[in-house]
Order: structure tokens, then sequence, then C-alpha cells
């Protein structure tokens, strides 16, 4: 790249149309995400299209110098500039000598497995996940099933940044077809329900309504295709199965259509979120305990890898106990529990976020939503006689809280967890009484989370993808003390200037 690229550039002017911008705080612990904006909105754009080149460039000058075949797949998610992204960052690793393999429309999961199918070293979907319209990024990988980890962000961050990147010769592009039939087949083969098990597939006219009805009915459910039609202006409500406005559309649609259980998909398909029959949402952690009982009564002495937002009956459940099934609890990200999963050759990783990442010989290690809602329907195809509602009042009891973000600058986040951190840890130091009890526990491998002696626990990290920090409480003595607990972190965040409002609250 002959130009270096700024870090700001006012929008429609000639500067953003001749320069490229590529904001520092786009690249991320594991992945890249940029608000790239829309043309009514006033919020500053932090990535033009010649920015989106000089990741390209970037991007291919690491997988040279990674010593890696210079050869990736490229997919883009159901947005309406995602395309045109897709083409300037083609654009920038064909500028850097490398053959790009373009698979068109995609999930992320179908991404990942394009390069098992077409034998790529390199993979690049751009998505901007669940967040909303005017956001994009890019998911990235040079070794399957991984993705990259904060190593690989940050040499790609200092080569696109400081104008490290070197065009080379041998640059190709190839469109391929066929790459969608082959993985739905992949998801699909030697699957079959006994049973027409009847569903809800919600997915919020994002890019897995081009999948998820024609997938599970491939293995024998009875589908309700619930916003399958693609629509890139979300005219419904983001797709994302962690919001309000989803859920209560899930259970709307399984109420009515008295399905045995609904699947809401998030807006690039590698996550999958339940409703039950009842219309109770069950968060995904404890889908995950649900699934993790299933297959550790199939598979002997299984380990699993959770996230530190998880609930604590991965360590708890006399089910999982008798059942010999190990759990490690590791940082949050889905690069993060991939990379867990795969180096202690776990069977499964569980995020509360609804990543789930089945190892072989269920899957390949990465996170796939249509994976996880197939391992759902054969869970309940396995268990006859129990609804998913049954299923779920057959966990122990706890109270938690959903996902919740406080604002906080990227800029200013992270130095503001590591003071919180240093905070909790003083006062679990110095015995220190919240709800009349002591902390027992201080797991800082992803921000902390504070154990007390009943086993109510707080979470408070900062956010690897948004300007958020991220809290989450749990108890399994009582939801007066999953309360108190938020009530403890609300008092300690409004101490710091720097920490805005709630996305929302309990």
């Amino acid at each position: 790249m002959t130009r270096l690229p700024q870090t700001k550039i006012a929008v429609n002017t000639l500067d953003f149309e001749t320069f490229p911008l590529v904001k520092p705080t786009g690249f991320r612990e594991y992945d890249a995400r940029w608000w790239f904006g829309l043309p009514t909105d006033e919020k500053p754009s932090e990535l033009n299209l010649y920015g989106v080149q000089a990741l390209g460039e970037g991007l291919g000058t690491l997988m040279h110098e990674r010593g890696v075949d210079p050869k990736i797949a490229v997919g883009h998610d159901f947005r309406h500039y995602s395309l045109g992204i897709k083409m300037a960052l083609m654009t920038g690793l064909m500028n850097s000598g490398v053959n790009v393999h373009d698979i068109g429309l995609a999930l992320s999961p179908m991404a990942y497995f394009a390069q098992f199918h077409l034998d790529c070293a390199g993979v690049a979907m751009v998505t901007a996940s669940h967040n909303s319209n005017g956001w994009t990024g890019v998911k990235m990988g040079i070794e399957a099933p991984l993705t990259f980890g904060p190593d690989e962000m940050a040499r790609l961050k200092a080569i696109v940044l400081n104008g490290e990147s070197k065009p080379r010769p041998g640059g190709s592009y190839h469109y391929v077809d066929g790459v969608r039939e082959a993985y739905i087949e992949d998801l699909t083969k030697n699957v079959k329900l006994s049973r027409p098990i009847r569903i809800v597939a919600a997915c919020g006219n994002g890019t897995a309504g081009a999948f998820a009805e024609e997938a599970l009915k491939r293995i024998g459910a009875d589908v309700v295709p619930v916003e399958c039609e693609l629509d890139w202006s979300f005219p419904n409500y983001n797709p994302n199965p962690e919001s309000l406005e989803m859920l209560h559309a899930m259970r709307d649609a399984c109420l009515q259509n008295k399905a045995e259980v609904a699947l809401g998909f998030d807006g690039d398909g590698d996550r999958c979120g339940v409703v039950d029959n009842e219309g109770e949402e069950i968060f995904a952690d404890k889908v995950g305990v649900m699934l993790a009982r299933d297959l550790s009564a199939q598979y002997e002495n299984a380990q699993f890898v959770v996230d530190v937002k998880s609930t604590g009956l991965y360590h708890t459940d006399p089910v999982l106990k008798t059942n010999g099934a190990k759990t490690d609890y590791y940082k949050t990200g889905h690069s993060y529990i991939k990379r867990r999963v795969h180096d202690l050759k776990a069977l499964v990783g569980f995020e509360k976020s609804g990543h789930y990442f089945f190892n072989a010989p269920i899957g390949r290690g990465y996170d796939d939503g249509l994976v996880s809602a197939i391992a759902i329907l054969q869970m309940l195809d396995r268990n006859p006689d129990k609804s998913m509602a049954d299923l779920r009042k057959a966990l122990p009891k706890t109270w938690g809280s959903p996902t919740m973000s406080p604002y906080c600058a990227d800029e200013e986040k992270y130095g503001v967890i590591e003071r919180i951190i240093a905070e909790v840890q003083s006062d679990a130091d110095a015995g220190m009484k919240i709800l009349g009890q002591s902390i027992i526990d201080v797991n800082t491998v992803n921000g902390v989370r504070f154990t007390l002696e009943d086993g109510t626990w707080g979470l408070m990290r900062a956010s690897s993808n948004t300007p958020n920090l991220v809290v989450v409480v749990e108890s399994p003595a009582s939801e007066e003390n999953m309360f108190g607990m938020f009530r403890e972190i609300e008092r300690r965040l409004a101490a710091y200037s720097e920490i805005g409002e709630f996305d929302q609250k309990i």
C-alpha cells in the first residue's frame, strides 16, 4: 500500500474518496469490526473502501509472512454494503499475491467449511455478525478451523496502519459455484430424525434465511419459517437471538404453531437462540448444559469448554458429575473458545452468547448455528417422552441475568477493567463481605468473575467487539441474591465516569 491509512477523515469530502480510512480501534481481540456508516446517519465512518483494500493487502502480506499457502476463501453476509466491501477486500488480497476464491453470499460457518472443501489455508468473512446495520467487519483465519487471536490481530493492525503491506505478483480471482449446496449437504449427511419434530426457524430476514429452512427440512424436521425472506433493511428486528424483539417473535411463533422448539439464528449464522415449547427463552449457556448432559451420556469422560459468562452449573450439575464430564472456564470470544477446544481436544465448547463449537466426531471445531440446531433436535429425538421445557426444568434451578452492556469507549474500556479487577481482588484479600458473604473465588482469565460462598457470582469484562463493558450475574441460591449481586456491580461501576448507560438491566 503506497498510501498510509488515515485514522480520521470526514465523510462526503474529496479526501474520503481519495485516501484510505482505517480507525485503529476496529482491530479487535480476535476479529475486525468498524462502523462503516449509513447515508442518513451522522455518526462518523471509521472505515472506507480504500481502507478495506488496505486491510486486504495487510491480510495477504500476513499470509506470506507466516508462510501459509496464499489461497483464501472469501464470503459476505446479507447487508446492502457487504458485497462492495468484499470486492474491495479481494482487490487488496489479490494485490498482495493471494489466490482469492469467492464463495458468494455465505454464513460464517459456510466460509469456515470452504477452507476444508476448497483446501484453502485462509478464510475472510465479511460480516457485521449480530451488530446492527451500519457496522461491518471481517472474521479471518489462516489455520483451519481456528480464527485469529490477539497475536495475529496485533500483527495485522501493525501491517495495515504502518503501511507495511507488500504488493506481490501471482494474485488471482475465482468465483466458486456450489459451495452453498456442498455446505448444506455436509451438514445433513447421515442425519435423519426418527419423527418430524415441529420447529420454528427464525432468521430476522438475515443471511441464515437462505440456509436454515432447507437444511432443517432435509433432516426431517417440520419447519415453520419466520422472517426467512432476505431483506437487508431488517424490517422487523435486528437478527440477534439475544435481542428481546427476536425472542418475542420466536416465542409467539412457537406458541401459535404448537412447535416443540423455536430456533433463532443471528446475522451470519454462527449462533442459535432457543425458546422452548412453553414460550420460555433458554439462555444459551443453559442449553449448553442440556446438550452436555445428552452428549456426556454418549461419550465417556467428555471434556467441555465454556466462557466466563456461563452458568456455574457446568461445575455443579449432578448429572454431568455422574457422567464424568469435565469443564474448563475460559475467555469469552469465538476465537478464544475455538482455540481452547482445539488445544484441549474437547468435545464441545459453549458460549453464553450462543456460539457452540462441536469438535470431531460431531463437527470440525468451528461455531455453526445450524450444527447447534441439529444437535438440539437430535437431543429431542433421543428423548421422545420429554419436551424442551421438560429438559429445561430438569436442570438445577439458578437465577441468571442476560448479558448486559454499559457503554464504555473502546479507547478506555480495557484500562477501566484493569482498575476494576484490582479493586475486586483487593476487596477479596481484605475479607470484604458482599450480601453478608465472603468472596471465595476471583477468576481473572477475562475481566473479573467473583464468586460468593453460596455460589452467587458476578462478571465484569470489556466487550471484544463494541464500545461496552459486559456484565452478567447468577445465583443458585435465590433471585434476591441475583439482584443483590447486580446492585453491587452497579454500585462499583457508578464510581467510574468513563462508564455510561446500560443497554438493559434486570
